[in-house]
């Protein structure tokens, strides 16, 4: 293709563009205020963070540019990192998966129910996300003393002798946050699964099982599922969110630093030189390979949903 030619097609497509934005230019002021506000609020300190990854900042004097340190300090250095990777890919891998099949499967059978008996289970499952004594009432099930009420139990039935410090030993630590982070996960993406299940047109139903759909489980799959599509994706991303960025948990019920680390995470880490040690540029760094994670485990997740249904 000859310059000539090329530019002219670059200015048909500017012309095009500038057409299409003028046309729907009453939609374009409605979305303004939302793409200001994500502009200012997430793209700018997206690339401000990854700018700072490359600098040495203490809060008190200016940035300065110091290449990939942080990085190769970061990588080669770091062993807390290395664990708080380790423990949070571990995390990752078994929450997130589990959890977003819990909120697909229970939103699934709650949806089944008459309107007011699922709105009060939806309230139910829902509750726990956004209690915020959420860590109390795990405090006390797993105080390490005899009043604790697992230690109590197990106890009670003789399976234990004395009282087992659950949060203060090593070996217990990562599977009990694992635990309180399932029963924490019905959130957001539970609520968007419910949502979606409610406006697919009952009429494909009827038009599958004229095509041969014969079951629930193939209604599921070729019907439920391909209609819910966009709810699936954000319910993912919801989902690979709270798997990767989970810190709450992890400081209330084990303590920042945990025993030997081992409920440490890339967030906990991250707070630790953000917060404790002022290191924002190093803290960069570690936010950026977390942002790096999320969004390659995002790209990942996508490709393979949108496969559903085929």
């Amino acid at each position: 293709m000859s310059s000539t030619t090329a530019g002219r097609a670059t200015r048909v497509r500017g012309y095009s563009l500038r057409h299409e934005i003028w046309k729907n230019r009453a939609s374009y002021m409605l979305m303004a205020p939302y793409f200001i506000l994500f502009f200012m609020f997430t793209v700018v300190p997206v690339l401000m963070s990854i700018y700072l990854s490359f600098t040495y900042f203490n809060m008190l004097e200016a940035p300065r540019l110091i290449g990939w340190t942080n990085y190769v300090k970061l990588i080669l250095e770091d062993d807390i990192f290395t664990i708080s990777l380790r423990n949070t890919l571990l995390f990752a891998v078994i929450t997130g998966p589990i959890s977003y099949m819990l909120c697909l499967l229970f939103a699934w059978i709650i949806n089944e129910f008459k309107p007011k008996v699922r709105a009060l289970l939806t309230l139910v499952f829902y509750a726990p996300s956004i209690c915020g004594n959420a860590y109390m009432v795990w405090n006390l099930i797993l105080t390490g003393d005899r009043y604790g009420y697992l230690n109590g139990i197990l106890l009670k039935l003789d399976l234990i002798n004395n009282p087992i410090l659950w949060m203060q030993t090593e070996k217990y630590v990562m599977p009990v946050l694992i635990i309180v982070q399932l029963w924490l996960s019905l959130g957001t993406g539970f609520l968007a699964f419910i949502a979606g299940l409610q406006t697919i047109d009952k009429g494909m139903y009827e038009a599958a099982a004229i095509d041969g759909v014969k079951n629930r489980w193939q209604e599921l799959w070729y019907v439920t599922l391909p209609a819910m599509r966009p709810q699936l994706l954000f319910g993912a991303v919801m989902q690979i969110t709270q798997s990767f960025a989970v810190a709450d948990i992890s400081i209330w019920l084990a303590g920042n630093p945990s025993v030997n680390y081992s409920g440490a995470t890339i967030v906990t880490h991250l707070l630790d030189y953000g917060s404790t040690r002022l290191d924002m540029g190093y803290a960069s760094a570690i936010a950026t390979i977390l942002f790096l994670l999320m969004v390659g485990t995002n790209q990942l997740v996508q490709r393979l949903l949108r496969r559903v249904g085929e």
